[in-house]
Formats: structure tokens, C-alpha cells, sequence
């Protein structure tokens, strides 16, 4: 990155300046950040870590959120996830063989919740995900996918910069 904010390639590639921020929110309603630092814990809590992130990762995809997409790749990353299967992610469901059935399930029903486009999730794709989730389970999955829609809202409506955060910088 130059010093004027543009990244660059190499030496003859210079590439669009970063957008602006709208809206420093945190900063601005620090108390609901707050909350949301503590709802985000308390919805990961049961649930196998590399799910977790590829969830984050699928519905950020979904939302377009770049901040989230960029976040959570770097902290799967950072966690051992390889980048065939988060690169796969945004295609899953012909790149079903990078998954396994359980991790199946939870994106299928991470887009069902994520998208809401029939105005409901269907009762396969719940009971797809409950055959493979224990009650419990499965509801930490359904907070955490509820959780990281809202962090995409905030993401995305905000205009929250991609490309600055550092694995584990908010854990």
C-alpha cells in the first residue's frame, strides 16, 4: 500500500483508492458494539471453530461484505484453515467434496437464514442441519449466522474498509 491509501501490484499496476468510510459506528454507539462483542462470543460458544469462521465467511460472502469476507478469511487462515476451502466457499455447493456433511449442512442453512428470500428457512434444510446438530448446537449455529448478518449490516451500510485487520486483533 502507498502512502496515499492505493495498493499496487507492481511497480506499473496501481489500483482504485479505498472508499471512504461512511460512518465510524463503534465509535459512535459504543455501547451496541459492546453488546455485539459480547452477543458474537456468546454465539460461538459449542461450536468447532473452522465451522464457525466458514459460516461467517459464506454469509459474508452472501451479504457482500468486504470487511467480514477479509476478517474472517485471515482468522480461518490463521487457524489452520486451507485456502482451497475458502476459496470453494462462494461455490460450495459444486465444490461439496473440500466439505464434509456437518459442514454441509451449516452453510446450506447459513444461506437459508442469511437470504430469507421466500420469507422463511425451508424444513429440509432445517432438518438436514438438526440431523447433524444435536439441539444445542444447533442453536449456537442459528446465533452465530443470526450474529454475523448483523455485523454484515453494520459492515456493509457503513462502508467498513477491507484490508486492515490482523488475525485475532478483536478476539
Amino acid at each position: 500500500m502507498t502512502n496515499d491509501g492505493t495498493m499496487t501490484h507492481s511497480e506499473n499496476t496501481r489500483y482504485a483508492a479505498e472508499l471512504p468510510v461512511r460512518l465510524e459506528w463503534a465509535k459512535h454507539a459504543p455501547e451496541v458494539y459492546k453488546a455485539m462483542v459480547r452477543l458474537d462470543g456468546a454465539a460461538r460458544r459449542g461450536l468447532d471453530p473452522t465451522l464457525y469462521e466458514l459460516v461467517k465467511i459464506r454469509a459474508s460472502q452472501i451479504n457482500h461484505c468486504a470487511l467480514c469476507v477479509d476478517m474472517h478469511s485471515r482468522d480461518a487462515l490463521a487457524a489452520g484453515e486451507s485456502v482451497e476451502r475458502i476459496v470453494q466457499l462462494s461455490a460450495w455447493e459444486e465444490s461439496r467434496h473440500f466439505y464434509t456433511e456437518k459442514e454441509l449442512a451449516a452453510l446450506e442453512l447459513t444461506e437459508a437464514v442469511t437470504v430469507l428470500t421466500d420469507g422463511f428457512v425451508p424444513d429440509a434444510v432445517y432438518e438436514r442441519a438438526a440431523g447433524h446438530f444435536g439441539e444445542a448446537e444447533l442453536a449456537q449455529l442459528v446465533s452465530a449466522i443470526a450474529v454475523i448478518n448483523a455485523w454484515n449490516r453494520f459492515g456493509v451500510t457503513c462502508r467498513m474498509a477491507p484490508g486492515h485487520y490482523r488475525p485475532g486483533q478483536h478476539a
